[in-house]
Formats: structure tokens, sequence, C-alpha cells
């Protein structure tokens, strides 16, 4: 019986026959995309042949001061700004989305006022109304209320450009990174929550081991765009003397006059970033999406059988 059963053919079942033509089915080619395809084509082509042909961008004088030693200072800044800004942000959003969640009026009442006021006024007017506060607040001071000073100095020594650009880069993402947390750690089932404070668990505990594990999926990705938006921003700060990369290539086409080659520089040190940051970014949206895609293959996996 063995014997007839291995000689005979082993023809597989119609539905996996379905499925393995869809498998090896193959997009028809479109014509439309044809015409697209070579549209684009073109336009790259046009595009690399101005950047190179053209004699305006003096790519020699960018290949000059592309390392420059002043130039790689004010990259140095841009990252650190980036880097202390968003420490800063990620911290105070944290508070705040937590104090907005809670149930003391107010905190939460605290907390609106923050975002109403620096969500509502524009990043550049911060910077300035930072590097300007010694006109309103000439000394600051330690002290009780409306009482003898305990120890003060002069606000234009302790507010320098660097600090002024800390404080209006941090405080403001604070704001926008408020809504990124309050929207991941709302996105987790709150039964959760019931069942750690069931088994004894503290609320500080539940927090970092439960509810924060699980809402870092979502918050992650937003966040990732706001380090890159930071990136940029920090190109601001030049206006408050703040010797950034930006900075740095005005002062030399100040002195040289060669304004194009020297923004390409600062452009091309703004690219190299972002584009490490995107890479940085995704690689942290896979790691955390892990669980997720596992869920999603074996629902397709299922499908598919």
């Amino acid at each position: 019986m063995s014997a007839v059963l291995s000689n005979q053919e082993v023809r597989p079942s119609p539905q996996a026959a379905r499925i393995e033509d869809v498998s090896q089915a193959r997009p028809r080619r479109s014509p439309l995309r044809v015409a697209v395809t070579v549209v684009l084509t073109l336009i790259a082509l046009q595009v690399a042949l101005f950047l190179f042909t053209n004699p305006r961008f003096e790519w020699p004088v960018v290949l000059k001061y592309l390392f420059a030693p002043s130039v790689l200072h004010g990259l140095e800044v841009t990252l650190a700004l980036t880097a202390i800004a968003m420490v800063i942000g990620c911290t105070l959003g944290t508070v705040a989305a937590l104090a907005l969640m809670g149930d003391y009026r107010p905190a939460r009442y605290a907390a609106q006022a923050y975002l109403w006021a620096f969500r509502g006024t524009p990043l550049l007017i911060q910077l300035i109304f930072w590097y300007n506060l010694a006109y309103l607040i000439p000394n600051l001071t330690i002290g009780l209320p409306f009482g003898t000073p305990w120890a003060q100095w002069p606000t234009n020594e302790v507010i320098t450009p660097f600090l002024a650009a800390i404080l209006g880069l941090g405080l403001a993402e604070g704001a926008y990174m408020t809504e990124i947390v309050r929207a991941g750690l709302l996105s987790v089932d709150p039964r959760q929550q019931d069942a750690a404070k069931a088994i004894g668990m503290t609320p500080a505990r539940t927090f970092f081991r439960i509810v924060l594990p699980q809402a870092l999926r979502f918050i992650i990705p937003p966040t990732g765009n706001q380090v890159i938006s930071m990136a940029k921003a920090t190109a601001l700060v030049s206006v408050i003397a703040m010797n950034d990369l930006l900075h740095s290539v005005q002062l030399i086409y100040n002195r040289t006059y060669e304004i194009v080659p020297l923004l390409i520089v600062a452009v091309i040190w703004y690219l190299a970033v972002i584009t490490l940051l995107y890479a940085l970014q995704s690689r942290l949206e896979r790691r955390y999406s892990r669980g997720q895609q596992r869920s999603a293959a074996k629902t397709a996996g299922g499908a598919a059988r």
C-alpha cells in the first residue's frame, strides 16, 4: 500500500495553487508609468546638469570651506543645541502631559497656560525675548517673595546667547512634545493600569513598567520628526549672535562676499545631519514596533492559509 502511495503523484489543492499563482503575479506594464518614469529621469538629469555645470555655484569654494574649523565648530554648536533642547523638551513634555491627564486642577491649569503661551507665539520672537530679558529684569535674584533677596546676579551675565537659545528652543519644544506624549499615553488601554493596581503595583512602577513601554511605540515616530525639525530650527539662533552652523557661514561670507557657495556648505551639513537622524528614527521605529509587525505577519499568514 505504501509503495502505491509513493508512486502516485502528489497534487496540490486548488486553493494552494491559486495562492501560488497570486504570489508569482507581476504588475502589468502601464504606458502611463513608463511615461512618468521617463519624465522623472529627464528632470533628474536636468537638475544634475544645472548643479554641476553652473559656474555660479563655485564648487571649489564650497570644497574649500566645507571642513573649515569655524564651520565645524558651528556644526558642533548646532548638534549640541539640538540634543539639549530635545532633552529639555521631552522632560517638560512628559511632566506637562501628566499634569494635563491628572486630577490636580492647579497643575492642569498651569500646563494649559504653558501650552497656550509657547505654542501660540513664534519661536523667533521667543528667542529674541530671552536674549533681551535684561531689559525687563536687570538682576536675577534668589530669596523669599516680597523680601530681601539672598543673592543676585546681573541678567546680562547669566543669560548668555547659548543659554537664551537653550531656553527658547527647549521651552518651545516642550509645548509640542506635551501633546505627543499625551497622545501616546492615551493610546494605552486604561484597563492595564487597573490590573497593575489590582496586583499591588505603585503608580510610578505602573507608569515606567507598563504604560510608558507601550506608549513609546506611538511616541517615537513623531518625536523623531520633532528632532529633525529642531535640528533645522536651530538656524534661528543666528539672529541672537549664537555661533551655530548658519551664523558661522554668515561670518565668512560677510567677509568674502561668497554668499551662495557658503550657503551651500551649510545646506550640505544640514542634509548630512538630517539623513543621519532619519536613519536613527527608522531604526528606533523598527525596534519599538517589532511586536506589532509579528502580529501583522501572523495575521497575513493566517489569511493566506
